[in-house]
Formats: structure tokens, sequence, C-alpha cells
């Protein structure tokens, strides 16, 4: 059976505040933990009002402090912001804390804007061309010291943290074969090359002492409700919010509106169609059905799911509801 984890991008809601959002996002991580979801993983975003985990590490470190056996990592760090060193001491030292329990997923996009990007004071010619050394460089950190090795991650060496390659196209797929790493595919926002994507990755793979085989996570947006009309009503507000960040009016996450998808012009129809066409909405059938579908299609290994819900306890309820499918369809493999 396909495993089940979640994506917090610690939604901030319209008239809500970031302090609120990093308290839900530890309410949902322990909901999760009781849920039976694998692991818990946050994103990097930077100066977008609506999304409260820039400094990602540090929520993370927020989340493993108040659960005891989920997983929980980044999904992911975008590198080019960071020199490795820094990130590779960050982790070591949530490794250290939380031994057993860090995920550390990497990808080569700034997550913002250029403008921000410059503002994060790094070399943006080169971070993103550097992206494959970077990234040996990184998992090099994590590897026991030799005698030696003049640069070191203290903490971090030696540590036990999961490395994994995120990805919006066919470059990550490559990069994450040939290094022998488990490939994220983010087919929640941009699943546009994901069977192709996937289909490089299994076929270039090589074995690592990290990875014996090809491991695929696939991102997909599912929000459920006891109706499907109940879902549909909740998942507007993922809709509004790609709408204005595409518009140029980024900002909180909005509250739901009835019949918003057909009340869009056809343009921005269209573009929700093509960004979030790996979504699963509805009832419990439904989302059984579309889950069923989507491993199908894919072969997934996992399934990273995030559900931007405006009202908090209607998230919870959907992880519930989501929880209830998998352990059905576990039942029925």
């Amino acid at each position: 059976m396909t495993t089940l984890s979640v994506l917090d991008l610690s939604p901030v809601t319209e008239g809500s505040t970031a302090a609120q959002s990093l308290q839900n996002t530890l309410d949902l991580a322990r909901h999760a933990e009781a849920l039976g979801f694998h692991r818990y993983w946050l994103a990097e975003h930077h100066n977008m009002a609506g999304i409260a985990s820039a400094a990602t590490s540090v929520v993370i470190a927020h989340v493993a402090a108040g659960t005891s056996t989920i997983r929980v990592g980044a999904g992911g760090i975008m590198l080019p912001n960071h020199a490795p060193l820094v990130i590779a001491e960050q982790f070591g030292t949530l490794a250290a804390l939380y031994p057993g329990r860090i995920d550390l997923g990497i990808g080569r996009a700034p997550g913002t804007d250029m403008l921000t990007a410059r503002a994060l004071r790094r070399n943006l010619e080169a971070g993103v061309d550097n992206f494959p050394q970077d990234v040996v460089e990184l998992m090099g950190y994590f590897e026991p010291a030799t005698p030696e090795q003049r640069i070191r991650a203290v903490p971090g060496e030696g540590e036990q943290v999961e490395v994994w390659v995120l990805g919006s196209s066919l470059y990550g797929a490559q990069l994450a074969a040939m290094l022998g790493l488990p490939y994220a595919f983010a087919s929640h926002f941009a699943p546009a090359e994901l069977d192709h994507a996937i289909e490089i990755y299994r076929s270039r793979f090589q074995p690592s002492e990290r990875l014996a085989k090809p491991y695929v996570m696939a991102g997909i947006n599912i929000v459920a409700a006891d109706s499907d009309a109940e879902a549909k009503l909740l998942f507007s507000s993922v809709q509004q919010a790609f709408v204005n960040l595409r518009s140029g009016r980024p900002g909180r996450l909005p509250a739901p509106l009835d019949g918003y998808e057909r009340d869009l012009d056809p343009v921005a129809r269209q573009m929700l169609s093509q960004t979030l066409s790996c979504a699963v909405v509805g009832s419990p059938d439904t989302v059984r059905r579309g889950v069923e579908a989507f491993i199908a299609r894919t072969g997934a290994d996992e399934l990273m799911v995030t559900a931007q819900v405006f009202d908090h306890q209607a998230r919870k309820r959907s992880y519930e509801i989501l929880a209830e499918v998998g352990a059905g369809l576990a039942k029925a493999a």
C-alpha cells in the first residue's frame, strides 16, 4: 500500500496571523501523527503573506518538539538560497535533537520572486547552475569526518538525515536518479511533467549507499469532507489563492466562496485546470476513487498530501477522512 504523508504550507488565512498559523501547524502535526501519517513536511517560501514557514528549519524544530514518532522535514529547502554548510549544520542539529526522524528535501528553485531572492544574498548567477555540486557537498557534510577534513558540520557529521531531491521538471528526476536518492515530484502545483519525470527517474536510477532502488513520492491536493459539495466549497480557497498569485495579487488564504470556479473567466479556469489537475476533492467515496486512480497512474511509493483549507477544523477533518480511506485501501490490497 502507498504510504501517506502530509505537506503543510502553514497557511496564514485572511483575518489571522502567522502566530496562529504556526500553532495550527503543530496541532495538525499531532493530529497527523495520531492518525498514522508517515511524515510531516514544511516548505520554504519567502515574501508570501499566506505562508508562515519561511524559516523552515525553525518550524521543523517546533513540530518535532511537539510530536514523538512522525518523521518531520523540509519539502523543501531551496538550496540556491543557502550555503550547503549552513543547511548541514541546521539539519544536523535537528537530527541530533530528534534522531531518526529528520528529512531534508532539497530543490533548486528560489521559492520566491527574484527581487526577494536577491535579498537572500546568495550568488544568483551560480546558485541554480551549481545545484548538483551543492547537493553533493551538502551530503558530504553528513558523512563521518575524516582526520584531514578541514571543514566540518558540527552538528551534522555522521548524522542520519534522509536526503531527497525535489522537482517539478525532468532536471530533478535525472539528478535524483544519478545520485541514487529518493525523488519527490511537486505535482500538487506543477503537474505537467509528472509522468515523464517518474519514468526518467525509475529508468535511470543508480543504486547508492543511501537507497537500493527507486523511491517515488508524488505531491497531490486532497480536500475531503462529508459531501462532495462541502469539499468543493472548501477547495475554493486554494483556487482563489492560485488565481490571486498568478494575477500578481498574492495574499493570505481566502475564505471559501460558493460558486467561485463557475464564475471564473475562461483563462483563469484553464490555468486552474492545469495547475491543480492533480487534485482529489470530495466525499470519502470520491476521495477513495481519486486516490486509487492517482496511485494506479503513478505507481508512487508515497503520496505527499496537501490540503489548503481555510478552516483549521475542516482541514483536520479532511486528513481524518483521508486516513480512513488509506486504511480501507490497505485492507483491500
